[in-house]
């Protein structure tokens, strides 16, 4: 789910896999390319204890918001790389399952 912008033709797109494993691009507003929505895949306590959580993309953020556990989402800005929202894993919730051996599959589902 990475965002991908060509600055000649000032499009932008997010990079997604299809059912077959295939790389699709889906066209975005500009609105909608400064954010990525990341699945938080790890909480810990770093050097001096300070918490940190890892997405699932690899990135590292430190002192995270109290309320982000294991399983979660949240809305990162890719401007200023801060958490904009939370989205809780919980019944109703639309989740993303990014989870096989080769991350072919990529679909959104209800709990």
């Amino acid at each position: 789910m990475d965002v991908v912008t060509l600055e000649k033709t000032k499009e932008n797109f997010r990079v997604l896999y299809d059912v077959k494993g295939r790389f699709i691009l889906k066209k975005l507003k500009a609105e909608e390319a400064k954010f990525k929505l990341c699945k938080i895949k790890s909480r810990a306590l770093g050097p001096n204890k300070i918490p940190y959580i890892v997405t699932h993309d690899g990135r590292t953020i430190r002192y995270p918001d109290p309320k982000i556990n294991v399983g979660d989402s949240i809305k990162l800005d890719l401007t200023t790389n801060k958490i904009v929202d939370i989205l809780p894993f919980e019944i109703g919730i639309y989740k993303d399952l990014f989870y096989h051996q080769f991350r072919k599959f990529n679909f959104m589902f209800i709990i």
